[in-house]
């Protein structure tokens, strides 16, 4: 490790395979924490290359206890995170609201570090079982259209990372990383990120391995489609720019989708607007990124996802698969 830092320190950048290499060496535990937190600190200071974060991804998914569902056409919506809004939980409830609309959702989460309420916290909170078994995860999707993969039972590699990051309270490139290692492998993604250079690398690595995608990036620095400004969209087929009317709706403000002081705070707004009690801001934003993901899954246009989106929000839809997906943890 002392030579690959001292490499990173003089701004040289690793191969794909040397990146592939120091993760798996992490994993095994042939670091010590002092030399994880300084490797990690490195890319804080400065960009992941394109290769590097080729090879920390192709790491993971290799290391990752994968679950086989191919035989299901699902989509996993997941945010970098690492934008210090503070947001609710938008991509959570947008894949509620796209498995009440009857696309299924493989949601690959974690536990918040750099936010305070990440996707595992608000699901643990409302009874969602954690499970890397896959009989259970096929008849979660089954029945509710959606399972919940809670990153830390499939990628036990990493075990030596997560007090680290726990303790350094930052992102760092494990966020960029989260979307790219979901370890069912899905078909369909839409992920958001924190700025632009990530969404153009993401880009160009999902066009690698055939998936439909939508990279998604707020131009004012949200990971997901905030309607606070416009968005950025890099798609398998198209490059745009989309403002808030573009969907429908008018510009938001960033008050109106704060996400509380508390995991609680973060729970109650998700429920309220599952049970109807939304405000319009909040029910917009939901269901402008479930109709993204509507659309990549689909092949309609973003208009026509976001009205299927509305309609599994305000049919109750998609509380019914929250529902069934509580009662299948019970």
């Amino acid at each position: 490790m002392k030579k690959i830092l001292n490499r990173l320190i003089n701004h040289e950048q690793l191969t794909k395979e040397e990146a592939r290499g120091v993760l798996v060496s992490i994993s095994e535990g042939k670091f010590n924490q002092s030399q994880i937190a300084a490797f990690l600190t490195v890319y804080m200071m400065r960009s992941v290359a394109l290769e590097e974060l080729e090879g920390f991804r192709d790491a993971l998914l290799d290391l990752c206890l994968a679950v086989d569902v191919n035989d299901y056409n699902t989509i996993d919506l997941c945010g970098t995170g690492g934008d210090g809004k503070n947001t609710f939980n938008i991509s959570t409830l947008a894949s509620f609201v796209t498995a009440g609309a009857g696309v299924q959702v493989t949601k690959h989460g974690n536990y918040g570090v750099s936010s305070i309420s990440g996707s595992s916290n608000v699901m643990e909170y409302l009874g969602i079982t954690f499970s890397n078994d896959t009989d259970f995860l096929k008849r979660c999707l089954d029945e509710a259209g959606i399972c919940v993969l809670h990153a830390p039972l499939f990628h036990l590699a990493m075990k030596n990372v997560a007090p680290i990051r726990r303790e350094l309270g930052v992102k760092t490139f494990f966020n960029m990383l989260g979307p790219m290692v979901n370890p069912a492998f899905p078909k369909n993604q839409l992920v958001g990120v924190f700025d632009l250079e990530l969404a153009r690398m993401y880009g160009y690595l999902y066009q690698k391995n055939n998936k439909r995608y939508t990279v998604l990036h707020a131009m004012d620095g949200y990971d997901e489609i905030s309607l606070t400004g416009p968005v950025k969209l890099i798609s398998n087929t198209s490059e745009t720019v989309l403002q808030p009317e573009d969907f429908g709706v008018t510009k938001i403000e960033s008050s109106d989708i704060y996400g509380g002081e508390t995991v609680k705070d973060s729970a109650e707004i998700f429920m309220n607007i599952l049970n109807g009690k939304g405000k319009e801001a909040q029910n917009h934003v939901v269901c402008a990124n479930a109709g993204a993901a509507i659309s990549v899954v689909e092949g309609c246009s973003l208009e026509e996802g976001f009205g299927k989106a509305r309609e599994a929000l305000a049919s109750g839809k998609a509380l019914q698969s929250l529902k069934k997906l509580q009662a299948l943890s019970k």
